[in-house]
Formats: structure tokens, C-alpha cells, sequence
């Protein structure tokens, strides 16, 4: 039996139909987010938190799981290497998804909720600010990482989708991605990564080129 005889096979309309509706959610999600004024102003506000640490010489520590792990990768490559601004000095953020070695020695000696919570006890000092990334908001290793983050006395941000499930007051700043679709959510979460990014360059290294 041949595999299309098993699972089916989209025709080239279908294919055509599903990818205009995807790329509808991603602009009504987006569109959503740009015309609701709290949400950009919890964007500037994440912006004007790190920028405030990075002028006082804190680290900025991120993490999240999956996709959200990946997104904690791209926020940091684009804040510690260059975002537009590539000849600007480098900035201190770690991403904490990246050590394998980390991960997998906290995962088997502990627990794997504590892979980030343990290295924020390690690289963190107060006054750092720590991120986490979740689409559902109940991801265990974050949650068990802002409580570390706030005992350490660090700044704390949360990006989450709606409605954010048990991280959704769990930091100084909560930002909500306006869908509940996880696609649509990291969709806007990159976009607002990258918004952030920005932002960041600008009001510290406005001279450079």
C-alpha cells in the first residue's frame, strides 16, 4: 500500500486554500496586537526594563522550551551579536537553552523542571532580568524559574499567549500574545522580540552605524 492510499493527499487547491487562511491568523493576530494600545506599551516597557539593566551592567538571562526555546535563542544572538546595528558593542544576554551539558546533567541528577531555575542560581545575580518564554503559560521548568528569579531578586518578563495559564501574573511584566494558537503565538512573539531588539539599539547606541 502506497503511503497517499493511507493518509490521504491534499489537491494543489486545498494546499493553496490552507496556506491563505494561515497567513490570514498570522495578520489578524498581528493586526490584533498593533491596535491594542496595552500591549504596545507592555512591548516599550520590556524595552525601557532591559535597557535600564544593560546601562547598569545586568545580564539578561531568557528561556522557554520548544519553539520558545528557540525564540530565547534568536532574542539573545540578536541582543549579545547585532540586531540591524553590527558595529555596536555586544550586550549581556544568555540564553539558558543552549548547554547541553547543563540540561542534560540538571535533567538527570534533579528534575527537569529545574533546568533553568538551577542556572539561574548559578549565572544570576540581582538585578539581572530574567525572561521566560511559554505559548501555554504552564510550562513547569519556567514557572519554577520565575519563583527562583524573584527569591534571587531579579527583574522578571513573561511572554505567553491568551490566556497565559499559570504564568499569566507571574512577572513584572506579562506580555499576552493576542491568539491562543500556539503558531500564532510565537508568530508574534518574534515580532515583538525583534520590535524589542530595536528599540534597545536605538536608545543605547543611536551614533552607530
Amino acid at each position: 500500500m502506497v503511503f497517499n492510499e493511507v493518509y490521504g493527499r491534499m489537491d494543489q487547491k486545498s494546499k493553496l486554500e490552507l496556506t491563505r487562511k494561515r497567513f490570514s491568523e498570522t495578520k489578524q493576530t498581528i493586526d490584533s496586537l498593533c491596535a491594542d494600545e496595552k500591549l504596545v506599551e507592555k512591548l516599550v516597557n520590556i524595552a525601557s526594563l532591559l535597557i535600564d539593566a544593560l546601562k547598569a551592567k545586568r545580564r539578561v538571562l531568557i528561556f522557554g522550551n520548544g519553539g520558545s526555546a528557540a525564540d530565547a535563542q534568536h532574542f539573545a544572538a540578536e541582543l549579545a551579536g547585532g540586531f540591524t546595528n553590527h558595529s555596536r558593542p555586544a550586550l549581556d544576554v544568555l540564553a539558558l537553552t543552549t548547554n547541553t551539558s547543563n540540561l542534560t546533567a540538571i535533567g538527570n541528577d534533579y528534575v527537569f523542571e529545574d533546568v533553568y531555575s538551577r542556572q539561574l542560581e548559578a549565572h544570576a545575580k540581582s538585578g539581572d532580568v530574567a525572561i521566560g518564554i511559554s505559548t501555554s503559560g504552564n510550562a513547569r521548568n519556567v514557572i519554577k524559574a520565575m519563583e527562583q528569579a524573584k527569591r534571587m531578586g531579579l527583574k522578571t518578563v513573561i511572554l505567553t499567549g491568551t490566556p497565559g495559564g499559570k504564568l499569566a501574573n507571574a512577572a513584572e511584566i506579562v506580555f499576552h500574545a493576542p491568539s491562543s494558537s500556539t503558531p500564532r503565538i510565537q508568530e508574534a512573539h518574534i515580532a515583538c522580540i525583534h520590535t524589542i531588539c530595536e528599540l534597545i539599539e536605538q536608545e543605547l547606541y543611536p551614533g552607530y552605524s
